[in-house]
């Protein structure tokens, strides 16, 4: 089984690299690119036999203490297999 974390700044929070590509692309001719924002995500690999439940418990856990800063950012687990 496989999870994929998704970590991005809260809508809130000022994304200036966000902003350089959308200045980038829109030089670039893409004139109808309004806005960019960037993220990161994580491919997490989970032992075979280990139970869905716990899994998403602990993808929960590892996106929220460890992967995301909770101050600024948003994250969503998603299971691929």
């Amino acid at each position: 089984m496989k999870a994929r974390v998704f970590v991005s700044f809260k809508p809130t929070v000022l994304d200036p690299q966000g902003q350089t590509i959308r200045g980038a692309l829109n030089s670039l001719g893409h004139t109808t690119i309004a806005a960019v924002r960037q993220g990161k995500f994580f491919d997490i690999e989970i032992a075979p036999g280990a139970a869905r439940e716990q899994a998403s418990r602990e993808m929960d856990q590892i996106a929220r203490d460890v992967l995301a800063n909770p101050v600024i950012e948003d994250y969503r687990v998603e299971f691929l297999d």
